[in-house]
């Protein structure tokens, strides 16, 4: 029997990979990881299964920064001879975190991961969940097997997820070893749901929660690509690669082949949700980060100023491995004027049953 071991809880992504495995694949036990603090949501998520399910779920408390991530000796031990593949999806993302703590996840948490991987006795793979974004300001064509060209990175995430990503890498002439690089990662293609409002979603719940006639003006020409993905293509592709003997030793680029530019990508927010279209250009994002540094709007500019600065980044993601393992299947990125409705009713919907804790909800990520 397969055994699937799943770190990254309480974080979207982590929520979605367990549910799918379960669903997906009814004889595999599936075992995730939480810190203590998430312990009771753990469990929480575990109890909200229905009873079959619920059986094949097993919860461990433990931490990835820890030496054997932080379990007991007989739960390590029975970890490493029974796992079959681990999804490493432990991430830290939000630039107001301290550099340390961003560190001490994403590297030194990817390289106790490594440990038991190497000593897990029947692994089949390991699925690494990295980003696009450790192409740092590399501008033009980004191949999947490329990472390491001389790159500068414009934040500590960028610069730890391309350090954790080079130790993987260091490790797949022996290990089973299958690296994702997903895009900017938006709610559900289908029902619109996301756990946070952050990256595109700052300028998309302005747009949305303006009066009808305001025309609002958003920063940069916006005619770079803006490399948005649904959760659920996120999750489905990187499910099916870890299961794809052609996979293993590769890494994948999960993007929209076909992305829209920043520009277009509002303007369609905008029109479906019946608002003036944006004023774009109106001020250069050099601009909006010297705006974000005034007192009382700091707060704000720790993660929005990377995603502003990013409408202006010429850079495209080219994702031939991975329309070529997916072709056959029923698996592809959906287009973004196809579920935009959908990420626009979501938005809404919190907007309207939130609206006194609203701000706080969308410029305060949750730890």
């Amino acid at each position: 029997a397969e055994v699937a071991f799943v770190t990254g809880f309480p974080a979207f992504t982590a929520r979605r990979m367990i549910r799918k495995l379960l669903e997906a694949e009814p004889k595999t036990r599936v075992v995730m990881l939480a810190r203590e603090k998430f312990a009771a949501d753990a469990a929480g998520f575990r109890e909200g299964m229905g009873p079959a399910r619920r059986r094949r779920l097993d919860l461990l408390i433990g931490d990835v920064t820890h030496m054997h991530l932080g379990l007991a000796g007989d739960e390590y031990r029975r970890l490493t001879e029974e796992v079959t593949r681990v999804y490493h999806l432990a991430s830290i993302y939000y630039l107001g975190a301290e550099r340390r703590a961003i560190e001490q996840v994403n590297v030194g948490g990817t390289r106790n991961v490594l440990e038991l991987a190497e000593e897990a006795k029947g692994l089949r793979r390991l699925l690494h969940f990295s980003t696009c974004h450790v192409s740092g300001d590399r501008r033009g064509v980004v191949m999947e097997d490329e990472l390491e060209l001389g790159q500068r990175f414009r934040n500590p995430y960028e610069e730890t997820k391309y350090e954790a990503e080079r130790l993987v890498r260091g490790r797949m002439g022996r290990l089973p070893i299958t690296v994702v690089r997903p895009g900017i990662i938006v709610g559900d293609s289908k029902t619109g749901e996301i756990d946070r409002f952050d990256g595109p979603y700052y300028l998309m719940v302005l747009i949305v929660a303006s009066p009808v006639r305001i025309r609002l003006p958003l920063p940069g020409r916006g005619s770079a690509p803006l490399h948005v993905v649904p959760i659920d293509y996120v999750i489905d592709a990187a499910h099916l690669l870890a299961r794809d003997d052609r996979a293993a030793s590769r890494t994948f680029h999960l993007v929209d082949p076909c992305p829209l530019g920043g520009c277009h990508l509002y303007d369609l927010v905008a029109k479906h949700a019946e608002r003036q279209l944006p004023r774009h250009g109106a001020f250069p994002v050099r601009l909006a980060r010297a705006l974000l540094k005034i007192p009382g709007l700091e707060r704000l500019g720790r993660a929005p100023l990377a995603f502003l600065e990013s409408l202006d980044h010429q850079v495209f993601y080219n994702s031939r491995g991975t329309l070529d393992l997916l072709a056959g299947s029923e698996i592809a990125c959906p287009p973004f004027d196809a579920y935009v409705d959908n990420l626009i009713r979501y938005v809404r919907e919190v907007h309207e049953t939130r609206k006194q804790k609203f701000a706080d909800e969308v410029f305060d990520p949750l730890d």
